[in-house]
């Protein structure tokens, strides 16, 4: 499942269908990592950050500034509810992705 959702000025991510694809309620514990750009989040027992009590998905500081999120960005929400996976894509990945595709597409690589 996707969505798209702002990111507001506390780093808060509210799309309740991708999360409730996933499973995830207020205070489902989860890790996140960075990795080429996009945010990877899934649950652990242990991690630090947590879905907040109104069921929003909050991006901390240094995670937002580590991808170039700012508020009002609008990031592409990537369930995988099979794995337990959320993938983040900020603008600047979204940009390389279709600029790639489209490049491809004008040098007549059909794939």
């Amino acid at each position: 499942m996707y969505g798209l959702a702002a990111v507001d000025a506390r780093g808060r991510v509210a799309d309740q269908a991708v999360l409730s694809a996933l499973g995830w309620t207020p205070g489902t514990r989860l890790a996140i990592r960075e990795t080429h750009g996009l945010l990877i989040i899934h649950t652990d027992p242990h991690g630090v950050f947590h879905v907040t009590k109104q069921g929003h998905l909050r991006l901390p500081a240094p995670v937002r500034h580590c991808c170039g999120l700012r508020p009002g960005d609008r990031v592409l929400l990537a369930s995988d509810p099979a794995h337990g996976v959320l993938t983040v894509h900020p603008p600047a990945v979204l940009d390389d992705m279709i600029a790639d595709c489209h490049a491809r597409r004008l040098d007549g690589d059909s794939a």
